[in-house]
């Protein structure tokens, strides 16, 4: 628990500078007389602001230890990209790749390697229609408090099993339920690997229509944004109703879809119109 340990580390420091601080300010009778008082409520707003804020950074879709977070993409350009997380499932994962095909657009589909492990054929049609596939670990557990090596192991091996399904290009790489804090980071520091976030998550009330899943998306879609969708999921049916919806709408706005390798070239000023590239 490498990081806990970080955590308590910290709250300790604090904790030490700030007694020696009041020490100095204090009188000896008055230091000796609230000794353990001060140390109580010193430890106790500490440990309550350290964790208010671990929190916070944890969750944070703009910032991290190390390495760099990608919640959009910085360009001028009317394009987007639209992913897909927890996949592949039978039957969504087809319906959806299903509407893809009739739109002709192009999406990014962050899988969890457990998944793709029981449904590869799921998997290499994803690749083999264009679209990208990219790395959600493989057992979607929060990467917090868990070992080095054990991020390790959820990140490579679900690479390899993308591997398996056909992709040849970089891998991305998405956090589940967005959390991070200093060991995963790290490791994605390593290899020069972004955490691909997102600015549109119109589907995180699961109690959202179909049309107010649309509606967030058209209002809140700017160039360079990175749209999230949990429509490989039973419970999701409204969010699935919402891709014709949102993939319709953008496109009368003059917006472009594109992979996330492609929305990340447009950024770096590359040619973006390839093969993972649709209008």
């Amino acid at each position: 628990m490498i990081e806990a340990g970080i955590l308590l580390a910290i709250i300790l420091m604090l904790i030490i500078l700030i007694l020696y601080a009041w020490r100095r300010v204090a009188g000896q009778h008055r230091r000796k007389l609230y000794l353990w008082i001060r140390i109580a409520v010193i430890s106790s707003g500490i440990t309550l602001l350290v964790f208010i804020s671990t929190y916070k950074f944890m969750n944070a879709r703009r910032l991290q230890a190390f390495g760099e977070i990608v919640p959009r993409v910085n360009t001028t350009r009317p394009a987007v990209a639209l992913t897909f997380d927890d996949g592949p499932v039978p039957p969504y994962t087809g319906d959806i790749l299903s509407l893809l095909r009739e739109k002709n657009v192009k999406a990014t589909f962050f899988v969890i390697g457990r998944n793709l492990e029981q449904f590869p054929s799921l998997g290499e049609q994803i690749e083999r229609e264009g679209h990208e596939l990219g790395n959600h670990t493989y057992s979607h557990q929060r990467m917090v408090f868990k070992s080095y090596n054990f991020i390790e192991s959820e990140i490579e091996k679900t690479d390899q099993l993308i591997r398996n399904a056909g992709h040849t290009g970089e891998i991305h790489f998405r956090s589940p339920y967005g959390k991070k804090l200093f060991l995963l980071p790290l490791y994605l520091s390593r290899f020069q690997r972004k955490n691909i976030f997102f600015d549109i998550e119109p589907d995180s009330n699961v109690m959202a229509s179909a049309n107010q899943i649309v509606e967030r998306v058209l209002a809140q879609t700017k160039p360079g944004s990175i749209i999230l969708l949990h429509a490989e999921n039973k419970n999701r049916l409204e969010s699935f109703k919402a891709i014709a919806g949102i993939i319709d709408g953008l496109k009368l706005e003059g917006y472009q879809f594109l992979t996330v390798s492609g929305l990340l070239a447009v950024e770096d000023g590359t040619s973006a119109l390839n093969s993972h590239a649709a209008r």
